[in-house]
């Protein structure tokens, strides 16, 4: 029989949470290192080590599946240039320039604004689905946010800084359902060509504006970290919103300022205070109804002809052609036939229908 496909499997819920703790805890490493890096010179180290990272894992996957994963197109190079933009050079630039200004705690926790602003864009521009629970926790998180932005006595959340890391998300949020879109093509190529394009351009504008690069250690610290909290934390991202959309990709990656702020105890040497605490309250609330949110009901799938990774589900029952790769999971162009079928599901690009 062939596996129900649903919106809530576990590989796209593990890709989701994984890619998650690896973004969060990369945050107080990174703030470490603006000690010894300006923002932009920083954000271009960061995704050249994601860059050269995936540039060796893509050629390792090609050689073990070569037709597993559709290949990027002519036509995608539009809309990977917005995400490379968005999402490669203004995101964490605006991120590290809030970082300077605030304390990693709080910089940390204010990333859960990515959250909820992609959630908008999904539903408002990208015709994607939530309910009223999700909508609730979207509203929490937002609340957990603003009790961040306060000024204590420390002075430890300037506004400006505040300001700055809510504007990063802004552009993460836009990132994340562009990057939706391209979601059927290969994770690895995606990630590395933002990668690689996005670190390449800060790069060249930090050296330009006269920066200069850190000690060799740091330089490699700094590699070391874009390939594993940028490189593999996006390509996992990426696999995420294939299954469950953007929108519900962010609800779970929601659980990443969370491993920030931890993290950022022990390696910044930081507490947390009575405000971070109490903002906590809403955010920790927020996460949890949208872990726990569930979509279920009968609807239709319309006729549709499209080419990317999968398996013989409920969603994919075709013929095959003698050219076609043998094996599962592989990737071909292929037509989903008419079919009105029942099961939980999110707003992935199989599950775009009224409600």
């Amino acid at each position: 029989m062939a596996r129900q496909a649903s919106a809530f499997d576990g590989a796209g819920t593990i890709a989701a949470l994984a890619a998650a703790a690896l973004f969060g805890v990369g945050t107080p490493y990174a703030k470490r290192l603006l000690a010894v890096a300006s923002p932009l010179l920083l954000s271009g180290l960061l995704y050249v080590g994601a860059g050269l990272a995936l540039t060796l894992s893509r050629a390792v996957a090609a050689r073990l599946r070569p037709d597993a994963e559709t290949p990027l197109r002519r036509a995608d190079l539009g809309m990977l240039a917005a995400i490379v933009a968005c999402g490669g050079i203004l995101g964490p630039l605006l991120m590290l320039v809030g970082l300077r200004r605030v304390s990693g705690v709080v910089g940390a926790l204010l990333l859960n604004l990515e959250g909820p602003l992609t959630m908008v864009l999904a539903v408002a521009l990208f015709g994607e689905h939530l309910g009223r629970r999700a909508g609730a926790a979207a509203a929490l998180i937002a609340l957990g946010a603003v009790v961040l932005t306060a000024r204590g006595p420390s002075g430890a959340s300037d506004g400006w800084g505040a300001v700055a890391i809510a504007a990063a998300c802004v552009c993460w949020a836009i990132d994340n359902n562009l990057t939706q879109r391209l979601s059927l093509r290969d994770p690895i190529a995606i990630a590395r060509a933002k990668s690689l394009a996005a670190g390449t351009c800060s790069m060249t504008a930090a050296l330009a504006l006269g920066a200069r690069l850190p000690a060799p250690p740091a330089v490699v610290a700094a590699l070391l970290l874009g390939a594993v909290s940028y490189g593999a934390s996006l390509v996992l991202a990426i696999v995420a919103m294939r299954h469950i959309g953007a929108a519900r990709q962010a609800a779970y990656f929601a659980t990443a300022p969370f491993v920030g702020a931890l993290a950022a105890l022990p390696v910044l040497g930081e507490r947390l205070g009575g405000r971070e605490l109490a903002a906590a309250v809403p955010l920790v609330a927020g996460v949890v109804l949208l872990l726990r949110d569930r979509h279920a009901h009968r609807h239709a799938h319309e006729a549709m002809e499209h080419e990317h990774r999968h398996v013989h589900d409920a969603h994919h029952r075709h013929v095959h052609l003698p050219d076609d790769p043998p094996g599962e999971p592989h990737a071909h162009g292929h037509r989903h036939e008419p079919v009105t079928h029942a099961h939980a599901h999110g707003s992935d690009l199989h599950h775009r229908h009224r409600h």
